[in-house]
């Protein structure tokens, strides 16, 4: 069993961030931060799933909507890849002010990319995971590929993600296609696992792929068999959720 409890806090446009502390009933072994994928929030089946299964096995973990979604304040139209990796970054000291310093970094999908921006900034930070993460922030323009030359032309365009309409704005995908995420994974510097299903048909395995030789040792790859990248089919959370706790056991506590 877990306990899941309500917090915010300040990111770095101004508005407030919600989010929720996935508390362990039992011993802590560790504090952790999650970052979701593009549009999930941190209500997501992986999200969720894996905050909870990670807690229930002594990791608390913190994970949080950006900026504009869910419970989130401002407009996610303003955000870019920058502000979820500074978010991020934010998130770890917030916890760190609630006396929680965060040991590991786990992010999903869009998510894995900005954890992997984000570890560099944030201190005594011991291990990284990321779970059908894309080796290049700028994989998600093929969502929107079809408004691209509007978003380029007009300055924005609306999109239709999952059901969700959403406002995609130039600086977004300017600030994607600036990101480059070759020097932050070859110079990390830090224990790094990397999970991905082979049948990912939204993140392709190639993306695990180079994002592992990328990387310097130690480093771990983990093959999702059978998993949806969503993460959705019954029990995959739970899996990534039990694999990355008993990996990063040596990275945790004092």
């Amino acid at each position: 069993m877990t306990t899941s409890v309500k917090v915010t806090f300040e990111g770095t446009t101004g508005d407030m961030l919600s989010g929720l502390l996935d508390l362990p009933d039992g011993p802590v072994r560790g504090w952790g931060v999650f970052s979701h994928g593009f549009t999930l929030g941190k209500d997501s089946p992986a999200a969720a799933r894996i905050c909870k299964g990670l807690a229930a096995a002594g990791v608390g973990m913190l994970r949080f909507d950006n900026l504009g979604l869910g419970g989130s304040g401002g407009e996610w139209s303003q955000g870019s890849f920058t502000h979820k990796v500074a978010d991020t970054v934010r998130a770890a000291e917030f916890m760190r002010s609630e006396g929680k310093t965060i040991s590991l970094l786990v992010g999903h999908s869009f998510g894995g990319a900005a954890v992997l921006s984000a570890a560099r900034d944030i201190p005594d930070l011991r291990a990284v995971a990321t779970v059908g993460a894309p080796f290049s922030p700028k994989h998600v323009e093929h969502v929107f590929d079809s408004a691209m030359d509007k978003i380029l032309s007009e300055g924005s365009a609306e999109v239709d993600l999952g059901g969700k309409r959403v406002e995609i704005r130039r600086h977004f995908v300017e600030d994607l296609q600036n990101a480059d995420l070759s020097d932050c994974i070859r110079t990390l510097h830090k224990p790094l696992m990397v999970l991905h299903s082979p049948t990912d048909n939204t993140v392709g395995i190639d993306n695990a792929s180079t994002i592992f030789q990328t990387a310097r040792h130690p480093r771990s790859f983990v093959s999702l068999e059978g998993s949806d990248h969503l993460l959705t089919g019954k029990g995959q959370a739970a899996r990534v959720a039990k694999i990355i706790s008993a990996w990063a056991d040596q990275y945790l506590g004092d």
